[in-house]
């Protein structure tokens, strides 16, 4: 029943993409000092989501942007100056990236807890 729903499988996805770049932040601050290492990130989560296969309904023309990509989301180099070693982990934009992806996570459990209890009210079980 709950894998049905269109809002729990967006908030699974959410949750999933947040721990995903979560990794890839963690495998970009462990190689911080790796000489010629370049950052990593994943693309947004509208573009993640949008490359599933789940179409978002537009409510006016020019609504969404579309663009071609690749099927399946995968870390790509973020921009950033390099270090005279080559290296372009930033540790402060890393720790931004935490930061926003806590909120993420945060928002995807958020919905979960809102879901939950609206089927628990409607099902008469508050």
């Amino acid at each position: 029943m709950f894998e049905n729903l269109e809002l729990l499988k967006m908030a699974g996805a959410m949750s999933q993409r947040a721990g995903a770049r979560m990794s890839v932040v963690a495998q970009n601050i462990a190689n911080a000092d790796t000489p010629g290492f370049k950052a990593m990130d994943l693309p947004s989560f509208a573009e993640t989501y949008d490359e599933s296969g789940a179409a978002m309904r537009a409510t006016r023309s020019g609504h969404f942007a579309t663009d071609a990509g690749a099927a399946e989301p995968s870390a790509r180099r973020a921009k950033g100056a390099a270090a005279p070693n080559g290296n372009t982990v930033s540790l402060e934009q890393e720790m931004v990236k935490t930061a926003t992806i806590r909120q993420d996570h945060d928002m995807a459990l958020s919905i979960y807890r809102a879901s939950t209890d609206i089927l628990r009210a409607s099902l008469g079980r508050t």
